[in-house]
């Protein structure tokens, strides 16, 4: 049985409790409402706080990073010219932005569909046949192919390749150049999923050229100096071509991008970017003028 004084120190002791309970409730309401205000898509009473708290728009860009230096995997890191390009270019224009991986044909058709990614960033070349499906920014890269085949090759230009054995990136400006000079239906003329897989059919002596954006040919030959390739430039059947960022076509983002590319290369931003990942100055004459 209970002395008085046995039952007072325990009331004391469950009024204690009791208020240490009280406030960590009242603690514990106060974090999730800090919580809360700070996740994407909280909404609170009245038409301010629902505009503070509104989740800002994060674009999406797709693309395929295997094209150093444009864009390549670094461990789990997306690096190159395109990558610091866009970083500059969404930094002018004020907005947020995301650029993942995908592979060059889920880039094509989601950036088409233009409901998970709105844009693509890819060493992409501006033709008249995909401006049919996709809206372009302006051009912010000239470039053009090359060849690229084994020191002692008898191959000095585009037109030595028809009846070679060729190797090139399917659904590329390399492949729509070689199937004019080869034919459509040669079966000399050999298309991968992806530029790397063709470079590694001439390595393996299953090819005797690869067709390529300069910028790839050139960083690979550069990386590889015991494979003794050489790179052929043919400036006569290989023409300059210009990349854009891709756009599902009526996107809102191209006039937003657009000033913003612009200002860059004007800025002098650009050819800080260029010498980073190309050791020279860019020839801005053309890209300037180019549509």
């Amino acid at each position: 049985m209970e002395t008085r004084k046995e039952t007072k120190t325990r009331n004391k002791w469950i009024l204690s409790a009791l208020i240490a309970i009280l406030v960590l409730a009242i603690a514990g309401c106060g974090s999730d409402k800090a919580n809360n205000s700070s996740n994407t898509g909280s909404t609170n009473s009245g038409s301010n706080a629902a505009e503070t708290n509104a989740p800002e728009t994060v674009v999406k860009f797709a693309s395929d990073a295997i094209y150093a230096p444009m864009e390549y995997m670094d461990k789990d890191t997306i690096k190159g010219f395109d990558i610091d390009f866009i970083a500059a270019v969404m930094e002018e224009a004020g907005m947020k932005y995301e650029v993942v991986n995908t592979g060059w044909d889920t880039m094509l058709q989601s950036v088409q569909q233009g409901t998970e990614y709105q844009a693509g960033l890819s060493a992409v070349s501006i033709t008249d046949e995909r401006k049919q499906t996709y809206d372009f920014s302006v051009p912010y890269f000239e470039s053009t192919n090359m060849i690229m085949v084994k020191e002692g090759s008898d191959i000095k230009s585009a037109l030595d390749l028809k009846d070679k054995t060729v190797a090139v990136q399917t659904a590329t400006t390399a492949d729509e150049l070689m199937s004019k000079i080869m034919g459509v239906g040669n079966t000399k003329l050999k298309r991968f999923d992806s530029n790397a897989v063709a470079m590694m059919e001439l390595d393996n002596g299953g090819a005797d050229a690869v067709v390529a954006d300069i910028a790839i040919i050139r960083e690979y030959i550069k990386n590889n100096p015991k494979m003794k390739l050489v790179g052929i430039k043919d400036t006569p059947n290989f023409g300059s071509e210009y990349y854009g960022i891709l756009f599902p076509k009526g996107s809102e983002l191209k006039a937003k991008l657009d000033p913003a590319i612009q200002k860059v290369i004007e800025n002098g931003k650009y050819e800080e970017i260029y010498k980073k990942w190309f050791g020279e100055a860019p020839d801005l004459t053309n890209l300037k003028n180019a549509k």
